[in-house]
């Protein structure tokens, strides 16, 4: 295969590897590009920007009544995505299948001030259930600290995982009320990756 224009390393690609299709947005979809995919027998495939700006729908039955492993059930913001939610959700997808609610964008208001969040809450869901170790991503439907309430009550979870920053008395008092095992991670990066926060990302 040939270099094509504006491309990553095409070494970066396993060997006797040939791409058939190049998809790009409508921002990167230059001539050259698609000249080199005609010249290459490549489908230069363009995706529109109204199209990347939607996001699909939470499925209606997201709980798995067949599966034997524990549920987990994680909540938050997730907003500004790093590589440290990766990792968290990779070490909690070792208790079980993982389930992830994220909070509304109203109550995410509530509790951390306004300018926030910076993505509303059906693109959260999208970015944390499109990450491999989630079973399904949810949208809270609740408020306060435990606004993913209803959602612990469809989901019946044997596990709630938080990390350090997450712990609250809250949280703590409700797997209590309800017989849910309750955990607290370290929040700690896996190796070769650098310590992230959403704060210092955002810079507020």
């Amino acid at each position: 295969m040939t270099e094509a224009p504006e491309a990553i390393d095409p070494h970066a690609l396993p060997r006797n590897t040939r791409a058939d299709v190049w998809v790009v947005n409508e921002a990167d979809a230059t001539d050259a590009r698609r000249a080199w995919c005609a010249s290459n027998q490549v489908e230069c495939r363009v995706l529109p920007e109204a199209l990347l700006l939607t996001a699909p729908p939470a499925p209606e039955c997201p709980v798995d009544p067949v599966s034997a492993r524990k549920k987990v059930v994680v909540t938050g913001c997730f907003d500004w995505f790093h590589s440290g939610h990766v990792r968290f959700f990779e070490e909690v997808s070792e208790l079980g299948d993982l389930y992830v609610v994220v909070g509304h964008d109203e109550n995410i208001r509530l509790l951390k001030g306004e300018g926030h969040p910076l993505f509303p809450a059906r693109q959260r869901r999208y970015i944390a259930g499109a990450v491999r170790f989630v079973k399904e991503a949810l949208i809270s439907t609740g408020d306060g600290w435990m606004d993913a309430e209803p959602e612990f009550v469809r989901i019946k979870p044997d596990i709630y995982a938080v990390n350090e920053d997450g712990d609250r008395p809250e949280k703590r008092a409700f797997c209590e009320r309800h017989g849910i095992e309750y955990r607290v991670l370290k929040r700690l990066p896996r190796e070769g990756l650098p310590r992230r926060q959403s704060t210092a990302l955002r810079g507020f």
